[in-house]
């Protein structure tokens, strides 16, 4: 159940303002009876509430009294400060995690192989992200069959889109290899997007050939993200596995470079 305290308020301050919504214009003594805060901490808890514009008083009177904001002026002043609270809050995390990315610098990487896979759409769509979030040189997305993942923009499809466009801003070279026959499988969201966001970037193309079998893509040369489908379901993704051997990634660029090569540029 909400309650003031949610927005900020301490337990007394609460009291004291639902009291005096009850009373109308009231003494601090009077107060303090009709919301069980206890004398001691009364004033203390109304210039507090006063500080938060919840409460007016009338000074001229003798002794002061006290009147209670309107709970709707009183709700949305109290919403005003939590959301300048969290922005300031955002602001202060931002800072730290910039101060940190100049800090925590990632070692040179250890010649070994190491693999880790992700099962379900969750995980699989947060490693795949991950791993395009790394990439410092180059993304090779090679797809020889329809994948909801991909294509499917208005759900998950975005965050990939995006963790590529992301990647083009960092100067990462971008390659999509693709079947011809999926072309007329392509939602007219991904056109658009092309035209408006990717087309601008001379780092980024996609190529059709028949050539192509599997899906993967290729991170830096040194670690491959390969795409498990379904057993049942042949448009959705089973598991993703991400398999850091530079020796096979070159290998896989090996094989991906000539028909990159021999491929079809494709105009949206």
């Amino acid at each position: 159940m909400a309650s003031l305290r949610d927005l900020g308020l301490s337990e007394y301050e609460a009291r004291a303002y639902r009291a005096l919504l009850e009373t109308g214009p009231t003494t601090a003594k009077e107060l303090s009876r009709a919301s069980d805060v206890p004398m001691g901490r009364i004033y203390d808890v109304l210039n507090s509430i006063e500080q938060y514009n919840l409460v007016r008083s009338q000074s001229a009177s003798r002794p002061k009294k006290y009147v209670a904001v309107e709970p709707s002026t009183a709700l949305e002043r109290l919403l005003d400060d939590k959301k300048r609270e969290l922005a300031e809050k955002a602001e202060q995390y931002e800072g730290i995690v910039d101060e940190l990315e100049g800090e925590l610098e990632t070692s040179e990487p250890v010649e070994e192989t190491f693999w880790t896979a992700a099962v379900g759409p969750e995980e699989t769509l947060d490693l795949l992200v991950e791993r395009l979030a790394a990439a410092d040189e180059r993304i090779a997305l090679v797809l020889s069959t329809y994948t909801q993942s991909f294509f499917d923009v208005d759900t998950v499809g975005n965050l990939i889109l995006d963790g590529l466009q992301e990647a083009l801003d960092r100067g990462v070279e971008v390659n999509l290899l693709m079947r011809p026959d999926l072309v007329p499988m392509l939602p007219e969201s991904i056109g658009e997007r092309y035209r408006e966001s990717f087309s601008s970037y001379e780092s980024f193309e996609v190529r059709t050939s028949e050539n192509v079998s599997g899906t993967f893509n290729l991170i830096d040369d040194t670690e491959t993200v390969i795409e498990v489908p379904h057993p049942l379901e042949s448009q959705q993704v089973f598991a993703m596995i991400d398999l850091k051997d530079r020796e096979f990634a070159q290998s896989v660029r090996a094989e991906f470079e000539p028909r990159w090569e021999q491929a079809e540029p494709l105009d949206f």
